[in-house]
């Protein structure tokens, strides 16, 4: 008979079969129909279903978030894997650089070992790999913050310098700090052998620590000015941290009295130098109070003009002058003044200064270091202020202790 029937592209196909190949048909049929199911106990359908793939257990997390753009460049970048362990961790700065980091002994955690920059986008990398061996990979990216803007900060003390028994910890910013506490909280200082000590800040730019009493010969000091990455109030971060070791030397003491007008020197309680002085007249006292010796200038230039007198005025002056070395931040000096060798002992005629002939003045110069004391008494004028810069230990230790870190200018 004629048959018509699909093949499996669809096309429709005729032909003539006979009763041999229709009957093979049929059996054939029959078998695709029993293979397509079985019958299991109690007539239950059972049907085969693929396993789906193992997902990998170990889980790996990170310190910061993916995409921040305030991270902060001194906290360490950490990642850990949990059910776990690191195969790898590669992290890149923008120009692609490595960041150094380092795994723990269980290869459960990694960790930056340097500090990163400002306002960099850097790139994480990391795979880890659970007990059954499967690997979980992680990557990301995140950019640290950016300062509004930033500060310096300088140390009057150089490395390995050897400074006088009065020399307080300076630490000077090129920027007004508006936080002065989380300033001063990130600067750590530790001394050999140990002495109670605080700070105190003498302007908005400039904070000093010093103990109770002048510092013994001998001590060893270290500081560390840690403000890299700390915000010291609206938005101002540290530019890079600042460090200096410096030791106490000799107690070297100059002493002068107005009722004598003699400079006495001492170093470690023996006298070692006397030189007649002529001080501030009556119109321009030198203050009265401890001072601490500054930096030195073998010449300069004095000139009134920078603390508001004029050059051409009454009390103005433009002179030049050897062997300055100073004693406060006001301009005050002991200096080489021949023009008034005929007063030194017996008569003030300066402008505050401490006249002294030019062979006293460079011994003086030669001599003095950054921190010995200088002690004034008796003279009309007023105390030092402790603001003035080199006038800290006119301030009462318990005022000093106290310290103003909440107050404004100081």
């Amino acid at each position: 008979m004629n048959v018509s029937t699909r093949d499996r592209t669809g096309r429709r196909a005729t032909g003539i079969w006979s009763k041999a190949r229709l009957g093979l048909a049929v059996v054939f049929t029959g078998t695709l129909l029993l293979t397509g199911c079985t019958i299991g106990d109690g007539g239950a359908q059972d049907t085969q279903v693929a396993e789906a793939p193992a997902e990998p257990s170990a889980v790996i997390d990170l310190s910061v978030a993916e995409g921040s753009t305030d991270a902060n460049p001194v906290e360490p970048i950490v990642l850990t894997a949990t059910d776990g362990r690191f195969d790898s961790v590669v992290m890149r700065n923008p120009e692609g650089l490595q960041v150094e980091g380092e795994f723990n002994p269980e290869f459960t955690e990694w960790r930056t070992t340097e500090e990163l920059g400002y306002g960099r986008q850097y790139t994480l990398e990391s795979t880890a790999t659970d007990e059954a061996g499967l690997v979980t990979r992680r990557n990301a990216s995140f950019t640290t913050l950016t300062p509004t803007i930033m500060t310096a900060a300088y140390l009057t003390t150089g490395e390995g310098s050897v400074v006088g028994i009065g020399q307080p910890v300076a630490v000077m910013f090129d920027e007004p700090i508006a936080d002065r506490r989380a300033a001063q909280d990130n600067i750590h200082i530790t001394t050999e052998p140990a002495v109670e000590g605080a700070f105190y800040w003498v302007s908005d730019q400039e904070v000093r620590w010093r103990p109770a009493e002048y510092w013994a010969p001998g001590t060893k000091i270290d500081v560390h000015v840690d403000i890299y990455g700390q915000d010291l109030g609206g938005g101002m971060y540290g530019q890079q941290d600042a460090q200096s070791s410096f030791e106490i030397g000799d107690a070297v003491i100059s002493r002068v009295d107005d009722s004598t007008k003699q400079i006495v020197i001492e170093r470690n309680g023996e006298v070692v130098k006397t030189m007649p002085t002529s001080m501030g007249k009556a119109a321009t006292p030198t203050p009265n109070g401890v001072y601490v010796i500054g930096e030195k200038h073998a010449s300069m230039i004095m000139d009134s003009s920078t603390y508001g007198v004029a050059v051409d005025s009454a009390e103005g002056y433009r002179t030049p002058v050897q062997y300055a070395t100073r004693m406060s931040y006001s301009g005050i000096f002991v200096h080489a003044a021949p023009w008034s060798v005929w007063a030194q002992g017996s008569q003030n005629t300066s402008h505050g200064c401490l006249n002294v002939t030019t062979a006293d003045a460079k011994w003086f110069y030669d001599n003095a270091k950054r921190g010995d004391i200088f002690e004034v008494t008796g003279t009309v004028g007023d105390t030092l202020p402790g603001w003035d810069g080199l006038g800290d230990w006119n301030v009462p230790w318990e005022t000093w202790k106290a310290g103003n870190a909440e107050q404004g200018a100081a």
